[in-house]
């Protein structure tokens, strides 16, 4: 990140602040720790540094689009951490979970992967609602969207819930599993409680919904739901303290979220960096942001780590969870 400008948390909320009052577009990366920001508008990007895709906005241009071969094969290797490694990580949520420290934490892991891909051409073919390249650092390609300011309303789309979509009546049993059912509920709840913090006639619009995503390793169910609030009309004078009273995001974190940030620390083996932080872009009058998930990151060695992860309730076995954070190792290349 070279040519990037990186910003502190209070340095970014105030420049968010600024740009929202301006109305002048403008693009944002927050990384977990809220410690290391980006707050630009998009002529300042350097497009040989940083790349992003959003339904409605990019930085990429025609002469930028497909610099590399299209990979018709291509060596993909998850070498996830032994079962036991993780089987210590869970026990130490599972312990907090019957304590009454937590109702949900979200566990993530780092696994490396042997792959002949670049970071550039997961970005350039993957398929992702939302992607996001940082030269010789990561590539994101996330299917989840943070928050989406549209009309002075204000909408979360909190995603929670993972099945093997290959196999006849999978979307059933997924809708109809019990740990997965409470664990999608905890969050809705948790984001409610979030935007009710900025919003006012907070509502879920939409429950337990289900995405078909494919990926080079077979489809894959994801569950989300609809959650939505009316922001005051001056909402983007205040865009960064707005963020920020909402981050980390509640999906990628637990209930409640202090202390469940606290176990994650604990229990977490890594740095997520800016894995499970947010991007956004704000074009003026409306705003869209995406969570960093389905993230593939460079080591200063230039191997290739993938992050996920899942989150756990009392009802989670732990080869179960286990399982689900390496079906999440993927890349929707196809």
């Amino acid at each position: 990140m070279t040519k990037l400008n990186i910003l502190t948390k209070e340095e970014a909320r105030m420049r968010m602040n600024t740009l929202g009052t301006l109305h002048r577009p403008f693009f944002f990366l927050i990384d977990f720790d809220e410690s290391h920001c980006i707050v630009e508008e998009p002529s300042a990007i350097p497009t040989d540094e940083l790349l992003y895709v959003f339904p409605k906005a990019t930085n990429v241009s025609a002469a930028e689009k497909k610099t590399v071969p299209v990979p018709q094969k291509f060596t993909w290797k998850p070498n996830p951490q032994p079962f036991e490694t993780y089987q210590r990580s869970f026990e130490i949520v599972h312990q907090n979970l019957h304590r009454g420290n937590s109702f949900l934490t979200n566990l993530t892991c780092a696994t490396p992967v042997d792959t002949d891909l670049s970071l550039r051409q997961v970005f350039e073919y993957a398929h992702a609602r939302y992607k996001l390249w940082v030269k010789d650092c990561f590539v994101v390609f996330s299917p989840e969207i943070f928050v989406r300011i549209e009309g002075g309303m204000i909408f979360s789309h909190p995603m929670k819930g993972t099945a093997d979509a290959s196999s006849p009546g999978s979307a059933e049993k997924l809708l109809a599993d019990e740990k997965e059912s409470a664990e999608h509920a905890t969050i809705t709840d948790l984001i409610r409680n979030d935007l009710s913090q900025v919003a006012s006639e907070v509502t879920v619009t939409r429950y337990q919904y289900l995405d078909k995503i494919e990926t080079n390793c077979g489809p894959l169910w994801q569950m989300s739901s609809e959650i939505s609030g009316c922001l005051p009309e001056d909402y983007a004078d205040t865009l960064g303290d707005l963020f920020f009273r909402l981050l980390p995001a509640g999906s990628i974190t637990g209930a409640p979220k202090k202390k469940t940030v606290e176990i994650i620390r604990e229990a977490e083996t890594y740095d997520r960096g800016y894995y499970t932080g947010i991007m956004g872009f704000f074009d003026g009058k409306d705003l869209d942001s995406a969570v960093l998930i389905r993230f593939l990151e460079q080591d200063a060695d230039g191997k290739m780590v993938f992050k996920s992860g899942g989150g756990i309730t009392f009802k989670s076995k732990v080869e179960n969870e286990y399982n689900e954070m390496k079906e999440k190792v993927y890349v929707p290349i196809y």
